[in-house]
This record gives structure tokens, C-alpha cells and sequence, in this order.
């Protein structure tokens, strides 16, 4: 039976386990629209495309199944691509498909064409446009394959208006087959031998391609082996931060007594990550291209297994299948690093305490601390970029698997479609949203599609009225000449209330335990604007201080 490409595009979706999509719809791929009105795949309408591609990243992060994202051509794409960047910076799958113009008008600038070709592949694993509508199942299959396997990351594919109109024969799609890559049986012997002659190891987790069950056998095999475990930049749900075996982030503002500990281990074992710049402190925690640690790189990547760091052990497998594998090791006559690890945890215990002084009436050590009494192990987390995700990252304490959706990338605006993404796959879940006033501004319109599909969702945005990373830099670097970084803020509460949500403003910090509770209780999303005094900038230094660093 012949069906139109846009029947077929939405029949290999269904094919490959598809559920929801996210868009912002377009005249160029109306005929898969058409065929989605017939589905049972969701569709998340979106405000912007930025927006849409960060909630397909965001079900690529917390399901390890692609997101699906379907913009159109030109300026839709474009402003998707930010996006498509945290995917690949951050080895997300995902799968965007771009309507694109005709085929008869290709290479004649015609109305929003761009060569995708050329303009993406600095973003994706592999961008692709189907020219003939009969090898849709054959290109989507393939997308799948690409985007899930080795190194996960965001592939393209263009979809010209009239080919998706098309009535063709084609086969019927199959589900595509993940790529399972385990260690060898040497490997493994290698890596137990290097384990027993240690004297200083330690595990750093990072990257994607865990499960629910890879996290357990983490924990597991940590245990049995007494070793210290940190968890790379904003990979934090890897390791239960409460574990006695755990040892920090290894992220911006690492730590010092945890980066000194990395540098003076002789067994450095990174499994799933890349340490790249942000975990790695500037490339300064590992030695490049020698690392002076004996290093064992686990990735599931084989191109990325010595590109930056040689190590002593390479290890081609996903953490999954790793993991999986060292259920059989045997374990050690001793481990004499054990008091090592204790004493590792105890000092991100102290490094985790909040602050007991701040400038200005709210203090969020003391808002920190109410979040971590009142809400549940597996509450949801997301963030975009800025100062005040640190007291995210360092003093909330995470506990279990698929509660955290942050770019690596450190991209702007990513926090509230993360949240909204995260509430639509998880209802049952509490979904909180961090975002600086900069931060939040630069996707908050997508806090309409949270209205519109009652996803009830809480942000909080933590007004301080300035771009603070860019304003805390400019302090140390140009001190007292401030240029570009100030901001005039709305009434982010009335903003909520406007959009038929529910808002809160919190000037106190005794404010904010109340404001939350009535947040939750409205059964709206609900937007939280917390008044931060600009002076407090980090958890431990203020804007001032900052500032009279300067040429000491």
C-alpha cells in the first residue's frame, strides 16, 4: 500500500518506540503533521525552537532513547541548533528533523533554504536529507543507529516539503538495534591487576549510556572494592552523594582538598566521560597528553579513547556493559586506601554545608537547606547556566538516578524547557527548576507550554538584576567598570500569573519555605522569583571582594 512520506516518517517513529515529539510547527513538514493527527505519539507545541530541541535533549538525557525534535527550515532550524549543541557537547541522542524546501528550488537561496550539510555538521553526528521518500525507513533506522551508539550525540534530517508529500511503496520500518560494546576478558584481567597494585585510586564517572541498573553496580562494585568515587561536571545523579564511598563533583569550582586528591592518585579510573575542560578544571587535573596518574578510560567511543589523554588502559564499552562486567571480578585481599575514601567523604561533607553568612536579606545556604529537608530523593533537578547554579550543584546532595538535566555545555536558557520536558515524562515526580533572571529570560516562554499542557512544574528564578558569571569576571578583571551586564528584570511572580500560572516573590529568606509550599499546593506551574542582594555572588565571596582581588 503506497503512503506519503509524511505517513512514513511517523509510521518508522512508531517503529522505533517513539511517544513523544516536541515541535514548533511548520508549512514545510505539514504532511507529517497530517500524519501525527492519526498517531498516538505526543506532541509538545512549543514557543520557540531552541526550546523544543532543549526538551528533546532533555528526553535523550533522562531516558538514553533519542528525544525527537521537528522544526522548519531556515530560521526554525537555526534557532534550534542551540540545542542540537548541548546534545553534542553533552553525547545526548537525539533526532532533529527540519522541513526543507523543495526539491525542485534547491541551490537557489530559495525562501529560508540553508544546506544543512554544510551549516550542521559541526553539531551532529550526521546530517542526512531524504531525497526519495521510499528510503525513509532505511534513513530513520539508520538515525537511531548513529545517534544511540559509540559516543551518543544529535543527528539531522531534512525533510523537502515535497517529497514528504509523495505516495510511494516503501518497506515497513523496523526497529533500529543497539550497539552493545563489552570489554574483553584481558581487558578486564588488566584492569584487576592494575586495581591490586594500586595505592591511591579513583573512579570518576561522567558521560552517558547509564541505566538504572548501571548505577546500582556502580555502587555495588565501589563498595566491594572500598574506592572513592567522584562524579564528573553536572553528572551529579550518577553516585548517591549520602554514599560513605563518595567523594564530590568533579566539576567548576571543584573541591580543593578533591583536585588534590585526583592529582596525587596513581590510579585514575574515568569511566563513561571525557573530562573535558569544565571537569578537568582547565585541563589542569590531568596532565595532557601523559597523565602523570596511571590512567584506565572506559568510553564507548573508540575515537575518543586517546585523543586527549593517552591512557595506560583503554577500555571501548558503555558504561552499562562495563559496569556489567565487573560483577565477576574477584575482589581484593586489601584495599589499604580504604581510610582514604572515608576521609574523601567526609570532606565533601564539609565542603557540601551551606554558608552560615550571606550579604542581604536571603540567604539561599538557608533556602538550600529548606529544599533538602522538603522534597524527595527522586525530585527532578534542571539548571541552565550561571552563578547560581552552584549552590545547586555543590550543596544539594543528590540521590538516585535520572533527578538531574543540566548542560555540560554551560548553554543559557536550558532550565525551564529541561523542566517542562521532565515533567511531561515523569507527571508523578516533583520537577524543580533552577534559573537566574538572565538565565530564565532566554527561554521563558516556554513556560506557556507548561501552562498549556498542565505540567506543574516550580522555578525558581534567582533575581540578582545583572548577568552575574559575566559580572563576577568583569569585577576580577576590570574592577568597578561595569559595562553590558546589568539587567532590567519583570515581576517574574505577575509574569506567572499573566501566563495563568501561579507566581511567588521571596524578599526574606523565612519567605520562601511558605511561598514554596503554596507553589506546590496551587497545582499550577508556578514561578518562584527569589530577590538576591547582587553582592552575593558565590556562596563565599562577594561581588566587592571580588573586585579588590584584583592585581594582589
Amino acid at each position: 500500500m503506497k503512503r506519503t512520506g509524511g505517513q512514513l516518517i511517523v509510521e518508522a517513529l512508531k517503529a522505533n518506540g517513539v511517544q513523544r515529539i516536541s515541535c514548533v510547527p511548520g508549512e514545510s513538514f505539514l504532511a507529517v503533521l497530517d500524519a501525527l493527527h492519526d498517531s498516538d505519539i505526543k506532541v509538545l507545541v512549543c514557543r520557540q525552537e531552541g526550546g523544543a530541541a532543549m526538551m528533546a535533549d532533555t528526553w535523550g538525557r533522562l531516558t538514553g532513547e533519542p528525544g525527537i525534535c521537528m522544526v522548519t527550515r531556515g530560521p526554525g532550524a537555526t534557532n534550534a541548533s542551540a540545542g542540537l549543541h548541548i546534545a553534542r557537547q553533552d553525547s545526548i541522542p537525539m533526532i532533529l528533523f527540519i522541513g526543507q524546501v523543495q526539491r525542485d528550488a534547491r541551490e537557489r537561496e530559495a525562501f529560508q533554504e540553508v544546506e544543512f550539510r554544510r551549516a550542521f555538521t559541526e553539531f551532529a553526528k550526521w546530517v542526512g536529507e531524504i531525497d526519495d521518500a521510499a528510503r525513509i525507513p532505511e534513513f530513520v533506522t539508520r538515525a537511531f543507529a548513529i545517534a544511540t551508539s559509540g559516543r551518543p550525540g544529535p543527528v539531522v534530517l531534512t525533510l523537502p516539503e515535497d517529497m514528504l508529500r509523495d505516495e510511494v511503496e516503501a518497506p515497513e520500518a523496523l526497529p533500529y538495534v543497539p550497539v552493545a560494546a563489552h570489554p574483553g576478558r584481558n581487558q578486564l584481567a588488566d584492569f584487576h591487576k592494575r586495581l591490586a597494585a594500586a595505592e591511591r585510586p579513583m573512579v570518576v564517572l561522567g558521560g552517558t549510556r547509564w541505566t538504572e541498573e548501571a548505577v546500582a553496580g556502580i555502587r555495588q562494585f565501589a563498595e566491594r572494592f572500598r574506592l572513592p568515587v567522584g562524579c564528573s561536571f553536572r553528572r551529579q545523579m550518577l553516585f548517591d552523594h549520602l554514599h560513605p564511598n563518595y567523594s564530590g563533583d568533579v566539576g567548576i569550582g571543584i573541591n580543593p582538598a578533591l583536585a588534590k586528591e585526583i592529582k596525587e592518585a596513581d590510579l585514575l579510573i574515568l569511566l563513561g566521560g571525557r573530562l573535558s575542560e569544565m571537569p578537568s578544571s582547565g585541563y589542569t587535573l590531568v596532565d595532557i597528553p601523559y597523565p602523570q596518574q596511571k590512567l584506565v578510560h572506559i568510553h564507548p567511543d573508540p575515537s575518543e579513547l586517546g585523543r586527549v589523554y593517552r591512557p595506560d588502559l583503554a577500555i571501548c564499552a558503555s558504561p552499562a556493559d562495563f559496569v556489567a562486567a565487573l560483577a565477576d571480578l574477584a575482589p581484593l585481599h586489601e584495599t589499604p586506601w580504604a581510610e582514604r575514601t572515608e576521609r574523601m567523604h567526609a570532606a565533601y561533607l564539609a565542603w557540601s554545608k551551606t554558608p552560615e553568612k550571606s550579604p542581604g536579606a536571603v540567604h539561599m545556604g538557608r533556602i538550600m537547606d529548606w529544599i533538602e529537608v522538603n522534597t524527595a530523593d527522586d525530585t527532578i533537578f534542571t539548571n541552565g547556566a550561571g552563578n547560581y547554579a552552584t549552590w545547586l550543584h555543590r550543596f544539594h546532595r543528590f540521590r538516585r538516578f535520572n533527578t538531574q538535566s543540566a548542560p555540560t555545555s554551560g548553554s543559557m536558557g536550558y532550565g525551564l524547557p529541561a523542566a517542562v520536558a521532565a515533567k511531561q515524562l515523569f507527571p508523578e515526580r516533583e520537577v524543580i527548576c533552577f534559573a537566574g533572571d538572565g538565565c530564565f529570560m532566554m527561554h521563558g516562554q516556554e513556560f506557556a507550554t507548561a501552562v498549556q499542557y498542565d505540567l506543574p512544574l516550580i522555578a525558581l528564578v534567582i533575581n540578582n538584576g545583572m548577568y552575574g558569571t559575566i559580572r563576577m569576571h568583569q569585577e576580577r578583571e576590570y574592577p568597578g567598570r561595569v559595562s553590558a551586564t546589568a539587567l532590567d528584570n519583570p515581576d517574574f511572580a505577575a509574569l506567572a500569573r499573566a501566563y495563568g500560572g501561579h507566581g511567588e516573590t521571596v524578599k526574606a529568606t523565612e519567605e520562601f519555605g511558605p511561598a514554596f509550599e503554596r507553589a506546590r499546593a496551587s497545582g499550577k506551574p508556578a514561578i518562584i522569583e527569589i530577590a538576591l542582594d547582587p553582592e552575593a555572588i558565590t556562596p563565599s565571596r562577594t561581588l566587592t571582594e571580588i573586585a579588590q582581588t584584583k592585581g594582589r
